[in-house]
């Protein structure tokens, strides 16, 4: 059994591999680590503890005093300048977020052609990925609550919208809510164009399945696109500790 964590700038994402596949996933509220200590109690020991940890320094202390039992057996995977497929291009390798990093191995290994892989959370990435496995850049945008939450506090008049998605928004709440719609799968859409309309969107993040049925593009959701591609990223490392 292998435990994947994906400690992002919202949420604590966790999931279980077996070998064979997922058999259980879930998340806790970042800053609230120490719900893992509980939810450990129900799982198998595992071989091992792959982390991807976007959080900050104290995020991935708080994650490891919460799973102490199993220190042993942890390995938290950092960005390359390759990995799992993957060759890295961004112009200092290390740099690029690891979540963004997983999610291009993961995307890797789903599919051989050209694709987008996109991030929806608390910010949106948008990274292209070439058939021969070179990630060749991306985009990062606020996400779709995070450009809403700015509206509302850095406007005098506009509020927190919690609105429909229409083509021609006619209440101020559904105009801030299909707009900010609008720019993510803009944006999404302009960087597949640039890739030439070539392959399909790998989707994941908590904004996903709102984004998923607006986009004009082959699109696939994957909820756990990072963690396939942490699980694959930490069994390389397992196996070439000097590569």
């Amino acid at each position: 059994m292998i435990l994947c964590l994906d400690s992002g700038n919202s949420r604590i994402k966790w999931a279980l591999h077996d070998g064979a596949g997922w058999v259980a996933d879930g998340a806790v509220a970042q800053g609230e680590a120490g719900a893992l200590t509980a939810l450990a109690a129900n799982w198998p020991k595992p071989e091992r503890v792959l982390l991807a940890n976007v959080a900050g320094v104290a995020a991935a202390d708080a994650i490891r005093a919460a799973l102490a039992p199993w220190a042993a057996r942890f390995l938290e995977v950092a960005s390359a300048a390759r990995g799992a497929g993957v060759e890295n291009l961004y112009d200092v390798p290390g740099r690029l977020g690891v979540d963004r990093w997983c999610a291009l191995a993961g995307a890797r290994a789903l599919t051989a052609g050209t694709c987008l892989v996109v991030l929806a959370g608390t910010a949106t990435t948008v990274d292209a990925l070439a058939a021969d496995g070179r990630f060749l850049g991306g985009l990062i945008l606020p996400g779709v609550d995070l450009m809403r939450r700015a509206l509302a506090r850095d406007t005098a008049a506009l509020p927190l919208a919690e609105g429909s998605r229409t083509d021609w928004p006619r209440r101020t709440e559904d105009a801030i809510t299909s707009g900010c719609l609008e720019a993510q799968t803009g944006a999404i859409e302009r960087a597949w164009h640039r890739l030439g309309g070539q392959g399909e969107c790998l989707l994941a993040g908590g904004a996903a399945p709102a984004l998923a049925p607006l986009l004009d593009l082959p699109v696939r959701h994957v909820p756990l696109l990072v963690m396939e591609g942490l699980l694959r990223l930490g069994v390389d490392a397992v196996g070439n500790p000097d590569g």
